[in-house]
């Protein structure tokens, strides 16, 4: 065991494609002496540290909050074990990434970290498709959302009020939205783009409507985003 604490590197991995990890990501994964990493990260993105002991700290058994304090656990005993360590997160870390409760543990602990910001995916997933989130005269707001809640709550369902609504974490969840903005007297035409796997080999999307996701979508085998609003239309393209 060290004499002082190591730092702990909170990072961004990213949709999933290993080269849309920032260029500051992956220097540090090339000098992390562990990495904790999620399951959603890819095992292309773990060939940039192969200096590392690399932990997976993916969700146990859908036990959240037991998994999570765990994680906080391992990140200190790393951090009196290790001089550099990373915690490897799917997107960036402050957003749905649970990381005010991993650094309120580093916080408490006295031990030093830095924050390093990745591509969410709702913005990749915009760049795959083609689709911009905001558009001129059409959308100038956007919300990013999710109905997953803490353990013990109940499940949110309220909808932002914003031109594009792009829900992380879909699936049945994405299903239920779409019901609920139908009694909430949404059109039936809203425009909505699903996307799963974003930017890996198998990724693949699906244009539909509201009504059209309203009635449920087929079972997924990655992580779905579900982009809704006008800004999703296909664009007419006007021939000169």
């Amino acid at each position: 065991m060290q004499q002082t604490p190591g730092k702990v590197y909170l990072i961004g991995a990213g949709p999933g494609a290993a080269d849309l990890i920032t260029v500051r990501g992956a220097r540090l994964l090339a000098q992390a002496d562990v990495v904790l990493y999620d399951a959603l990260v890819t095992a292309e993105m773990l060939e940039l540290c192969p200096q590392a002991v690399q932990i997976s700290v993916g969700k146990r058994s859908g036990q959240r909050s037991a998994a999570q304090e765990h994680i906080n656990q391992q990140m200190l005993e790393c951090a009196a074990q290790y001089a550099v360590v990373v915690r490897l997160k799917g997107g960036d870390p402050m957003l749905f990434g649970r990381a005010d409760e991993e650094l309120t543990a580093l916080e408490s602990a006295g031990i030093a970290y830095e924050i390093v910001p990745g591509i969410t995916t709702a913005l990749a997933a915009a760049a795959s498709v083609r689709q911009p989130l905001t558009k001129r005269g059409v959308a100038r707001s956007v919300a990013l959302f999710t109905s997953s809640t803490a353990p013990g709550e109940s499940a949110d369902t309220r909808i932002p009020e914003c031109d594009t609504l792009v829900q992380y974490m879909g699936g049945r969840e994405a299903t239920l939205t779409a019901q609920r903005m139908l009694a909430a007297n949404f059109p039936g035409d809203l425009p909505v783009i699903i996307i799963e796997n974003c930017s890996r080999p198998n990724e693949c999307s699906q244009a539909l409507s509201l009504r059209e996701l309203s009635k449920g979508l087929p079972i997924s085998t990655g992580p779905v985003l579900v982009m809704m609003g006008e800004a999703m239309r296909k664009r007419t393209t006007k021939l000169p």
